[in-house]
């Protein structure tokens, strides 16, 4: 089910630097190094899987990612985007 605008202001405050942009959420993670970058996002990658919600991931320079969450089959943000994006916080520590 869609968040409404409230519910996504509040559960976006309690995350650290995540931005909305259009009907998706997304951060930019500035890492130590290029294989710090691929070691994370296949972290990601399976905690993905396993909740079978993936985000949009792009790599860029040596030691940036940035993960685009929506759900895409509801035409915006729902709770799977906002836990996938707990659980990223949560393996970037």
């Amino acid at each position: 089910m869609l968040l409404s605008s409230p519910e996504i202001n509040v559960k976006l405050n309690k995350l650290v630097d995540w931005k909305l942009n259009n009907q998706s959420i997304e951060k930019e993670f500035n890492l130590k190094d290029f294989k710090t970058v691929l070691v994370f996002v296949n972290k990601v990658g399976e905690s993905a899987e396993t909740m079978d919600h993936h985000p949009d991931i792009f790599i860029h320079s040596w030691n940036k990612v940035r993960f685009t969450i929506s759900t895409h089959s509801e035409g915006g943000l729902t709770d799977k985007d906002f836990k996938l994006a707990e659980k990223i916080e949560s393996l970037s520590k």
